[in-house]
């Protein structure tokens, strides 16, 4: 993973960040996050991926229903947030439209996924803090203001 400051101005700063092949993205965009120290912000990207598999919250079961991708897809639309745990820990939320070859495609909560040949991510620090808080009624971990 590569990254660089592209602009910083009054508490909020912008970041570049390339991915190459191999490199697993939600484990590198938490690890950008806690070396950063980051309390909130969004991103969007754009590239392709080797393999991934996506999810779909099931509310009834309160989990989420795995979709394995195992095929190289391109990415359509990435757009997620990063935001901190209740134990302080950043938590990175994303959701993906990726493109197969046939031209359909799918599209979900981003679980895991493998680059190839490479992902741009553009990231935005906000400067004031972002809380996920577990909420009971949905099993998920929400954002509360």
């Amino acid at each position: 993973m590569k990254a660089k400051l592209l602009h910083s101005y009054a508490g909020q700063k912008t970041y570049a960040l390339v991915l190459s092949t191999g490199d697993e993205v939600i484990s590198h965009l938490q690890a950008f996050a806690k070396l950063n120290r980051w309390i909130g912000g969004h991103f969007s990207a754009l590239g392709a991926f080797q393999s991934a598999t996506l999810g779909y919250f099931d509310r009834n079961q309160k989990e989420y229903k795995k979709i394995y991708i195992r095929e190289p897809v391109e990415v359509i639309s990435f757009t997620g947030d990063i935001a901190e745990t209740e134990d302080g820990d950043p938590n990175v939320h994303v959701h993906v439209v990726l493109g197969k070859s046939d031209g359909s495609t799918v599209g979900g909560h981003l679980l895991e996924a493998y680059v190839r040949p490479m992902l741009e991510i553009m990231l935005v620090e906000a400067p004031a803090r972002l809380r996920r808080h577990h909420d009971p009624e949905t099993g998920l971990a929400l954002i509360r203001l």
